[in-house]
């Protein structure tokens, strides 16, 4: 039996958006282009029969049409666009029949719901891919830089760049071409100010990290070798709740596992799947890097960062960094590339700190 009498699929963007409608008793259909704006669309929703169930796909248009739904007792669960089923041949696609097709799964219960956030998540979370993406235009800005000087055949003689040292050699490159120099200097100053950036976000996700109610999930993350605070914190607020997952699950959510396409007696694999969230998978393989490197003791930053967890914690985490360790030489005596066995300790990592995340303090 179904809860609900009315069921409705809404077809959300920036500037306009269209409701579809139909009442499982009498079977009656509604059609509507709707403000945008949750209170009207929520003047519509109640002229129809009641209760209703509302869906709509997850986009850029975020969640606060859910959130304003759910405060006021909608049922308003958010689609999966990558999720949805949709009619093969089907060459019409429009809003309106967007929205019916989006009521018509609503109605079946074929909807894969997306968890939607909370506010203080959503806005952390907005915080920690700030930075993310400010690593990413540094990481430009210096290329800029450095293949600007290699085209002039300008190659710094010290071995680590982008030191102190190495921003009073760039400052004394000079050129003969008024052109270049300003180009040049553009390009370095580029760098200077991304670098600020990233380092007053880092300061602020540090700060948060301090002081916020995932401070206790950090810590206990932070005894894995390769997740400093940074990455503890954006592994939290990517993932959120933890506890929906289990040890081997949360490697699939984080698109970590294998494709394959097996019929039969055959069986085929290939490259991850690279599902889920793309942030958290980035960060869980960049720390599983860090246990190539031979472990006998902790290091003394993981060892302040044991000072701060409580002591199971800091026995799981040295269980995970030993096993990770063990992992990477069981690759390498298998011949397999860095690049490969990265990703499979990122796997294998991820269940380790689920472990952790799961634990009570």
């Amino acid at each position: 039996m179904f809860r609900q009498r009315t069921f409705v699929g809404l077809d959300v963007h920036a500037r306009s958006a269209v409701g579809h409608a139909m009442d499982e008793h009498t079977g009656e259909v509604w059609q509507q282009r709707l403000p945008t704006d949750p209170l009207g669309i929520w003047g519509w929703l109640e002229s129809l029969p009641q209760p209703v169930k509302v869906t709509y796909e997850a986009g850029p248009t975020g969640y606060e049409l859910a959130r304003f739904l759910r405060d006021r007792g909608v049922v308003c669960p958010v689609a999966a666009p990558s999720k949805l089923t949709r009619p093969a041949g089907n060459r019409v696609k429009t809003d309106a029949k967007d929205a019916e097709h989006l009521c018509r799964l609503l109605r079946l219960d074929e909807i894969v719901e997306v968890i939607v956030p909370g506010t203080d998540q959503e806005a952390a979370r907005d915080l920690v891919r700030a930075r993310e993406d400010v690593r990413g235009d540094l990481m430009r800005a210096r290329h800029r830089a450095s293949k600007l000087l290699l085209r002039q055949g300008i190659v710094y003689p010290g071995r680590k760049t982008w030191t102190a040292t190495h921003q009073r050699w760039l400052q004394q490159q000079r050129f003969d071409a008024p052109a270049r120099q300003l180009a040049f200097e553009d390009a370095v100053e580029a760098v200077l100010l991304t670098t600020d950036r990233r380092d007053r976000l880092d300061a602020a996700i540090e700060a948060m990290a301090a002081d916020s109610s995932y401070t206790p999930l950090v810590r206990r993350l932070c005894c894995l070798r390769g997740i400093s605070t940074l990455t503890g914190f954006g592994l939290a607020v990517e993932i959120g709740d933890w506890h929906r997952f289990s040890g081997s699950s949360i490697g699939a959510f984080l698109g970590l596992v294998p494709t394959e396409d097996s019929s039969g007696e055959s069986r085929s694999q290939g490259s991850i799947t690279k599902a889920g969230n793309g942030h958290a998978r980035r960060l869980l393989v960049e720390a599983a890097w860090h246990h190539r490197k031979s472990y006998r003791s902790p290091s003394r930053d993981l060892r302040n960062r044991w000072q701060l967890a409580p002591a199971p914690a800091r026995v799981r985490g040295h269980e995970g960094n030993r096993r990770l360790h063990s992992r990477w030489q069981s690759f390498q005596a298998r011949r397999k590339k860095d690049t490969i066995a990265a990703v499979g300790i990122a796997r294998e990592l991820a269940g380790w700190a689920w472990s952790l995340a799961v634990m009570d303090d």
